[in-house]
């Protein structure tokens, strides 16, 4: 679910908004990591004490409702992944002077492998975990040469100058929202961990993959932090890259292309295997023949970047469309726990109520960034 979430958009979208609110953009993390571990919480649980995937609960509820999320998901997961194969192919452009489509078309070929795979599910979870270390511990070197204002950004994120609703939408989107809430969840049912039993695991799971997100976002938001405040301005084509070369030189340069790859390949993993998840349960023949789907995805993706490119702008905005689907997903979520009787559990009070404060919030500032747009 990390690995899902960090990807290209969370690079491009974290840059974007550190170079336009600055040090207050502290309080957009803080109050976007609240939302996500409630968020993420509940629905992880539910998902796993029901023992069924998101849209068949949908479809419980509601007849047809579960196809209907489940084309929400699988859109949102193709717009992000054209963003997440363009990165792949930034990536291996910045390391080896590949040009750009080379790079993404090897890089397709490197997520179908791992697919095709007969241990395909333990070699994506290592291969996941692996990266993901990587990504963190090269930001961090980035953060520290930097040198960013540590003090002004603490005070902050509890004091802010702004306030932007879209921004918060946006970054809970990229973390929580369209196909990543259920990355981890769906991923967990397959693993085999279902049931009430299973609830502490799950919990902390959950819990941790919403923490090794926030800690990649507060290195990154300080890295940029100390880029911008030393008066350098970013290269609006590539905002994230231009952080890391200014910070550490050439050799920061290639430490983001290195970053910029791990980002986009696991998430091209976890969107192209959760987007399919939405699909397995309609039919038996799409469970038997679900690499193919997979297969026809993750190609269906990369032809739209060699055709539609993968401008900055599409990877902020997507973040925020997926944002609107949270509180649909999690509204459907706390909906069927409250109708459905499970024995030996009792969703808690305080996650239900925190659940559709979520809702709440989210369906508020989702209003107030469509009319940004439409205004």
């Amino acid at each position: 679910m990390a690995t899902s979430a960090i990807g290209p958009g969370f690079l491009t979208q974290t840059t974007v908004f550190t170079d336009k609110l600055l040090a207050s953009f502290g309080f957009v993390i803080l109050i976007s990591i609240l939302l996500d571990i409630i968020a993420q919480v509940n629905i992880w649980r539910i998902l796993s004490v029901t023992g069924k995937r998101a849209q068949d609960i949908a479809n419980e509820m509601i007849p047809g409702l579960g196809y209907g999320l489940a084309a929400l998901i699988i859109i949102g997961g193709i717009a992000f992944n054209i963003g997440n194969i363009g990165g792949c192919g930034l990536g291996i452009e910045v390391l080896t002077g590949l040009p750009n489509v080379y790079g993404a078309i090897i890089s397709c070929g490197i997520a179908l492998f791992i697919f095709w795979m007969k241990e395909a599910g333990a070699i994506m979870d290592g291969f996941t975990k692996i990266l993901g270390i990587i990504m963190v511990l090269l930001t961090v070197y980035v953060a520290i040469s930097s040198q960013p204002p540590v003090a002004d950004a603490l005070h902050r994120s509890f004091v802010p100058l702004v306030f932007d609703a879209k921004a918060i939408v946006t970054l809970v989107g990229g973390t929580v929202g369209g196909y990543i809430c259920f990355a981890g969840g769906h991923r967990l049912l397959d693993a085999g961990f279902t049931g009430v039993e299973a609830i502490p695991a799950v919990t902390k799971s959950a819990v941790t993959g919403i923490c090794v997100t926030a800690i990649m976002r507060i290195v990154l938001f300080l890295a940029v932090l100390g880029v911008v405040s030393a008066g350098h301005l970013l290269d609006p084509g590539n905002p994230p890259a231009a952080v890391f070369k200014i910070a550490a030189g050439e050799l920061g340069y290639r430490f983001f292309g290195v970053v910029m790859w791990c980002a986009a390949i696991t998430s091209v993993v976890g969107a192209a295997y959760t987007s399919v998840s939405f699909l397995r349960t309609f039919h038996p023949w799409i469970e038997k023949n679900y690499r193919w789907f997979i297969t026809v995805f993750i190609l269906v993706s990369g032809m739209m970047y060699v055709l539609m490119g993968n401008p900055v702008k599409i990877l902020v905005t997507v973040g925020a469309l997926n944002g609107l689907i949270l509180p649909v997903a999690l509204a459907v979520m706390l909906l069927i726990i409250r109708r459905k009787k499970i024995s030996g559990y009792t969703h808690p009070l305080w996650l239900t109520v925190s659940g559709w404060m979520v809702v709440a919030l989210m369906t508020y500032m989702s209003v107030l960034t469509i009319k940004g747009w439409l205004g």
